[in-house]
């Protein structure tokens, strides 16, 4: 989404750079399941309006993970002990 916005350049195929980043970080990719997409509807109020962070947010909570971020609102969704996160 950042880079079809052109808040974000790379000099590569995307899928090409993803999978590079991927390797680099020695990263686990998770599954967007079902029961994720229903919990991340149903999240704990304040609710978070952006539905891929709110799918983040279900995601980390179903994991026992946290987000790393920069997001204000989901470092805001963390503060009110909804999720763990980490500024950065």
């Amino acid at each position: 989404m950042l880079l079809s916005k052109g808040r974000l350049t790379i000099t590569r195929e995307p899928k090409d750079w993803f999978d590079s980043a991927v390797g680099k970080i020695a990263a686990g990719l998770l599954a967007i399941t079902p029961e994720l997409l229903l919990r991340s509807f149903f999240l704990p109020e304040p609710l978070h309006g952006d539905p891929a962070d709110r799918i983040l947010i279900a995601t980390a909570r179903a994991h026992d993970l946290t987000i790393i971020t920069r997001d204000r609102a989901i470092l805001s969704y963390g503060a009110a002990g909804h999720v763990r996160v980490l500024a950065c």
